[in-house]
């Protein structure tokens, strides 16, 4: 298996898998975005200039970039597109979550190429991100996940081999974006009442969060929206807009699918009303802002 990989798209997922993969592989990184090219560099990993330049002597191509729109950009644009200049077998591992279609049509566009495509959403956030610990959803022909094998192995603690064919993996990440969604939403609302009904917010989220009504996004953003009632700015780890794109492929996959998701919907126009307050940046905990009155705090 390739022993070089380059990571291309250095945001909130693809600085820490650098760093996971650092120990074992070579690591060549690129962003557009000179103030994240520097934060790789401060943490140990080889920047370039250009993506053609990081991915040349790579056998495997991590991307980690934001929707559907920036893989076409790093793949395929005449001037700069890496697709073109990979070694003929290299593997692309694509971790971002950009929809089912997407992928199956960059999937044709790859294998005329001669690259292969592993579909490999991940799921875990920039912290297990940093320690190998991700959940990674596999989907990719047999050679492809062998070529790819030493990279999902330095950034996932649970791979799951979804299918042979790519778009697999963006399904099952499309149903895990459903209920992620769905729980950020409902922890909000919980502790939007919570608040009204004048309980003390750090109280109510330990209690709930020792009973039946506990999940990981109740405890992780619950905490955050405790800091923000308190007047903090939570630490940005997930943005309302990533939440704005993934609920958005939800809709689609469920229309695709006939297969209503009310409460989906539901959140993701919690979170669309969060963007449209300015917040498309910020973490996504502050959808607790479309149920509170900020001034109120």
């Amino acid at each position: 298996m390739p022993s070089t990989v380059a990571v291309l798209g250095l945001g909130a997922m693809g600085v820490p898998m650098a760093q996971a993969m650092a120990p074992t592989l070579t690591v060549r990184a690129f962003d557009p975005d000179p103030g994240r090219r520097r934060l790789a560099q401060e943490h140990g990993v080889s920047v370039h200039a250009t993506a053609r330049e990081a991915v040349a002597g790579a056998g495997v191509v991590l991307l980690a970039v934001r929707d559907a729109s920036q893989v076409e950009q790093v793949l395929l644009a005449s001037d700069h597109g890496v697709l073109e200049v990979l070694e003929h077998g290299a593997a692309v591992v694509l971790t971002s979550t950009v929809g089912i279609d997407a992928v199956r049509e960059l999937d044709e566009a790859m294998a005329r190429s001669g690259a292969l495509l592993v579909d490999a959403p991940v799921s875990g956030g920039p912290v297990r991100a940093g320690d190998g610990d991700l959940v990674v959803l596999v989907a990719g022909s047999p050679q492809a996940r062998e070529r790819a094998g030493n990279v999902l192995s330095a950034i996932g603690s649970t791979v799951t081999v979804v299918g042979d064919r790519p778009g697999d993996g963006q399904a099952l990440k499309t149903v895990n974006q459903l209920l992620c969604g769905v729980h950020i939403a409902a922890a909000a609302e919980a502790l939007a009442l919570a608040r009204r009904l004048g309980l003390d917010l750090r109280l109510a989220l330990d209690a709930l969060t020792q009973g039946a009504a506990h999940s990981f996004m109740l405890q992780d953003r619950g905490e955050r929206m405790v800091q923000l009632v308190e007047g903090a700015d939570p630490e940005v780890l997930s943005t309302v807009g990533i939440f704005v794109k993934d609920l958005s492929i939800v809709a689609e996959a469920s229309r695709s699918a006939a297969v209503p998701t009310p409460v989906a919907s539901a959140a993701e126009h919690l979170f669309r009303i969060a963007a449209r307050m300015g917040q498309d940046r910020a973490d996504d905990s502050t959808v607790l802002n479309t149920l509170i009155d900020p001034s109120s705090r």
